[in-house]
C-alpha cells in the first residue's frame, strides 16, 4: 500500500510538470503523442481503467484536465514512445525503399561497380576476339591482317600515279631509281604483306610494322623521292627505257656510261641486268645486258655513227673479295694494276670482238655461269660477286677506247645482324662486300660534286671502274632494287637510305644550292658532310672491314703458297731427275732452278709481309 501511494504521487508530480510546460505550447500537454494518434490509422482499443487509475482520478479531485490526463494514461497502455528528435530541414521519406542496394555500405557498391566493369570489359574482349577469328578465318589465317587492314586503309586515302611507259624520259648525269619487285612464292607462303606503296612516278611510302610499349601494332610510315620509282607491274622494258637507254648514245660522243644494280639478296638484280627467268632458264634478251646489245648495234648501223668506222668488243669479269676473276676464260685470275700514265689496267682479261646481238648474248650466257654464288640467309643461290660486263667501242685499228659502257651486277648487300648468323667465310664476304658498296656510294657522289676528289682507290670495284667515273661525259645510273615484304623492310629501309644518300648529294645547276652547299659542307673540303659521331661510327665501321679484308688476304696467300709449294715440289723432282741423267744440261739445270727458287721465296716474301701487317693491325699498332 506504502508503495501504490509513492507511485501515484510521482506520478501526479509529473503531470503537473508536463502541464506548466504545455500552457507555454499552446495548451497541449503532450504534442507528439496527439501527432502520433492523428498519423496512427488505427486507434489503440480502450482498456478499462484499473484500480490505480480509479485512486488517482479520485485524488486529482475529479476536475476535467485530471480526467483528460487520466483517460490519455488509460489509452497509451503501452510504454510511452521516447521524445522527438530535435527538428531539422530535411523531409523525412516514409516511402519505402526500392532495393537491397540502397542499404549497402559506399564500399561494397564500389565493389560491385568494379565487378560490374571488370564483366563488361570481358565481354567486349570476347566480342573483339571473335571479331579477330573470324576476320583470321576470312583471311585465311593470316597472322599480319592488322598491318594489312591499315595498309589498306592507307592507300584508299591517297591518288596514285604511277609511272607509264608514254611518260618523259629526264636525263640526267646521275639517275637514281627504285624498282620494287612483286611478292615471290615464298613470301606468299608465309602470309608476308606488301609494306611498299608507290603513289607517283617518282615517290614510294614504306609502312614498317612496329609495336608500342603496351603491343598496341601500328604503322611508321617513311617517304622517299628519286629520279622514277617503278612498281611491280613494270617490266624490263620499261626500267631499261628510263635508265639505261638513255646511256647508249654517250659512248657513241666519246664519254663512259656505267649502270648499277643494287639492293638487297633475293631483291631482282640478276632478274633485271640479265633477264626473266623461265624456270631455271633465263632470256638473256631481254635483260639490260641484252637491251644494251640490241641499242648499241642500232647506233653502229645508224647514218650518223656509221662513217665512223667503230669496232665492237665485249669483256666480262667478277671482282670476289679483294680478286679479279675472267668470267670468259674459265674463271682465269686477273690482276689490276696502274700503268705509267696512272691508267688502271686489268692484266689478262679477255676482249672478244662481236658482230651481232647474238654474240654478245653468247658471251653473257657463258659468264653467268661461272660466276661465284652462295647460300645466304635471303637467298640459297646468292651472287657473292660483283658482275661486271663492258661493251667497248674502238676504231677500226686502234687500241684507244672511244666510249664504254659498264653494265655492273653488284652482290647483295647483307646487313650485320644476319651475317652473324652465317658461316666465316659468308661473314668475310659480306664485309668485304659492305666495303666496296661504301667506296662506289663515295666515288658516285664525287661526280656528282664536280671537281671534288674521287677515293676510286676504295676498293678493287672502284679501282677498275677509275675511268668510268672521270671526266665531264661519264654519265651514271643507279637501279635500286627493293622486296615488298614485311619480313625485308629493314633491307629495303637500308636500300633506299644508300640510294637516298646518292641522290641527295648531286651538284645541282642553281647557284643558291652550291652557295648553300659550301655554306653546309665548309670550304676545305666540299665532299666532308657528317658529324663528329658519324665519323667516329664510320672509321670504327673502316677498321673492322679493314681488318676482315686483311684477313681474307692472309688467307688467299696461305693458299696461294701452299699451291706454289705442291707446284714448286713437283717441278724439283723433275729437275732432280732430269739432272741424274748422263748428259744432262748443266746451264739448263742451274738456270730453271734459279727460277724456280727466285718464284718461291717471292711468293712467301709476300705471304711474309701480309702476315706481318695482319699481326701488327690486330695488336693495335697500325
Amino acid at each position: 500500500m506504502m508503495f501504490t501511494l509513492i507511485v501515484v504521487i510521482c506520478c501526479s508530480c509529473y503531470v503537473l510538470l508536463r502541464w506548466k510546460k504545455s500552457a507555454s505550447n499552446g495548451g497541449k500537454m503532450f504534442p507528439y503523442l496527439i501527432e502520433e494518434n492523428k498519423r496512427s490509422s488505427k486507434p489503440s482499443s480502450p482498456t478499462p481503467l484499473g484500480r490505480n487509475s480509479e485512486e488517482v482520478n479520485h485524488r486529482m479531485g475529479g476536475s476535467h484536465v485530471h480526467n483528460n490526463i487520466a483517460s490519455r494514461i488509460q489509452n497509451s497502455t503501452s510504454p510511452p514512445p521516447s521524445p522527438p528528435k530535435s527538428p531539422t530541414n530535411k523531409k523525412v521519406s516514409n516511402s519505402r525503399r526500392d532495393s537491397i542496394y540502397d542499404y549497402k555500405s559506399e564500399a561494397a557498391k564500389k565493389v560491385e561497380l568494379i565487378a560490374k566493369n571488370r564483366d563488361e570489359r570481358r565481354q567486349r574482349q570476347a566480342d573483339e576476339k571473335a571479331q579477330k577469328d573470324l576476320i583470321m578465318h576470312l583471311e585465311q589465317n593470316n597472322p599480319y591482317w592488322e598491318f594489312s587492314q591499315m595498309i589498306r586503309d592507307f592507300r584508299n586515302g591517297i591518288d596514285f600515279r604511277p609511272l607509264r611507259e608514254h611518260d618523259p624520259v629526264v636525263e640526267n648525269q646521275i639517275t637514281v631509281c627504285v624498282r620494287k619487285r612483286p611478292l615471290n612464292d615464298k613470301e606468299d607462303r608465309r602470309k608476308e604483306v606488301d609494306v611498299i606503296t608507290v603513289n607517283t612516278k617518282n615517290q614510294l611510302i614504306v609502312h614498317e610494322p612496329k609495336h608500342k610499349v603496351d603491343l598496341t601494332k601500328y604503322l611508321e610510315n617513311q617517304n622517299f623521292r628519286f629520279d622514277y620509282v617503278f612498281d611491280d607491274s613494270c617490266s624490263n622494258d620499261i626500267v631499261y627505257k628510263f635508265t639505261a637507254k638513255p646511256l647508249v648514245k654517250t659512248i657513241f660522243e666519246g664519254g663512259m656510261a656505267t649502270c648499277f644494280a643494287y639492293g638487297q639478296t633475293g631483291s631482282g638484280k640478276t632478274h633485271t641486268m640479265g633477264g626473266e627467268f623461265r624456270g631455271k632458264q633465263q632470256n638473256f634478251r631481254n635483260g639490260i645486258y641484252g637491251l644494251v646489245a640490241v641499242d648499241v648495234f642500232k647506233l653502229l648501223n645508224h647514218q650518223k655513227y656509221a662513217q665512223k668506222n667503230y669496232m665492237v668488243s665485249a669483256s666480262f669479269f667478277e671482282i670476289y673479295g679483294k680478286l679479279v676473276f675472267d668470267l670468259l676464260a674459265k674463271k682465269q685470275r686477273l690482276r689490276v694494276l696502274e700503268d705509267g700514265k696512272q691508267q688502271v689496267q686489268v692484266v689478262g682479261l679477255t676482249e672478244k670482238i662481236v658482230s651481232k646481238v647474238e654474240d654478245v648474248i653468247d658471251l653473257i650466257q657463258k659468264g653467268s655461269m661461272e660466276r661465284t654464288s652462295g647460300q645466304t640467309s635471303a637467298n640459297s643461290n646468292s651472287s657473292r660477286s660483283h658482275a661486271v660486263f663492258q661493251i667497248i667501242l674502238r676504231k677500226s685499228g686502234s687500241k684507244h677506247v672511244d666510249g664504254k659502257f659498264s653494265l655492273i651486277d653488284l652482290a647483295g648487300n647483307e646487313r650485320g645482324a644476319d651475317t652473324n648468323k652465317s658461316n666465316r667465310q659468308t661473314r668475310i664476304e659480306g664485309a668485304d662486300i659492305n666495303k666496296s658498296l661504301l667506296a662506289l656510294k663515295e666515288c658516285i657522289r664525287a661526280l656528282g660534286r664536280k671537281g671534288a676528289h674521287l677515293p676510286f682507290r676504295g676498293s678493287k670495284l672502284t679501282q677498275v671502274l677509275r675511268d668510268s667515273f672521270i671526266g665531264e661525259k661519264s654519265r651514271t645510273c643507279m637501279i635500286a632494287l627493293i622486296s615488298p615484304g614485311n619480313f625485308s623492310v629493314d633491307h629495303s629501309l637500308n636500300t633506299l637510305r644508300y640510294a637516298d644518300r646518292v641522290k641527295e648529294l648531286i651538284a645541282t645547276d642553281s647557284p643558291e644550292d652550291d652557295a648553300a652547299d659550301v655554306a653546309m659542307y665548309g670550304e676545305e673540303d666540299i665532299s666532308e658532310d657528317i658529324n663528329e659521331g658519324d665519323e667516329e661510327m664510320l672509321q670504327d665501321e673502316e677498321r673492322r672491314l679493314h681488318i676482315s679484308s686483311m684477313e681474307w688476304e692472309v688467307l688467299e696467300s696461305n693458299r696461294h703458297v701452299i699451291e706454289s709449294c705442291v707446284y714448286f715440289h713437283k717441278m724439283a723432282c723433275d729437275l732432280y731427275k732430269a739432272s741424274q741423267k748422263n748428259g744432262f744440261d748443266k746451264n739448263h739445270y742451274a738456270t730453271n732452278w734459279k727460277n724456280l727458287l727466285n718464284e718461291m721465296i717471292d711468293i712467301q716474301k709476300e705471304a711474309l709481309l701480309k702476315a706481318n701487317e695482319f699481326c701488327n693491325v690486330l695488336d693495335g699498332r697500325v
